[in-house]
């Protein structure tokens, strides 16, 4: 084999490495239902706000530790405790995406970055601002 080959085959299996180190990274998003069969493993799943359920957050006592209840797109309802500080105007969210594990019916999240918001826009709700844009363009 001449050298350019050897190269090349190289080049391809660590290619072929790289991109099955990247499948690994790969994340679908999950249901309460499907969490629960995967107890222990990390899940993303979203959800909103079950309002009808009480928020618990008393940052004199433990600034660390938030427990609400969520829905699923399917209408599975489970409790999440998330262990830092209550994320910013999470009362006004549309949706929640959350990363953790299930243990029991709890879902659990350990990691800041457990955690993300998706509010409204700032538009859908002001149809004055929606004119505005669209006679502006």
């Amino acid at each position: 084999m001449k050298k350019l080959h050897i190269i090349l085959l190289i080049f391809i299996a660590l290619s072929i490495a790289t991109l099955i180190s990247f499948m690994g990274n790969l994340s679908t998003y999950e249901t309460i239902a499907s969490a629960k069969q995967k107890e222990g493993k990390v899940v993303t799943i979203i959800a909103r706000l079950d309002n009808s359920q009480p928020m618990t957050y008393d940052p004199l006592k433990n600034p660390n530790y938030l427990s609400f209840h969520v829905v699923d797109t399917v209408g599975n309802r489970a409790q999440v405790v998330y262990h830092y500080e209550k994320p910013y105007d999470m009362e006004k969210a549309e949706r929640i995406v959350l990363k953790g594990k299930m243990s029991g019916n709890v879902f659990d999240i350990t990691s800041k970055d457990g955690i993300l918001i998706k509010c409204p826009s700032k538009y859908k709700d002001d149809p004055r601002s929606a004119s505005n844009n669209l006679s502006q363009n």
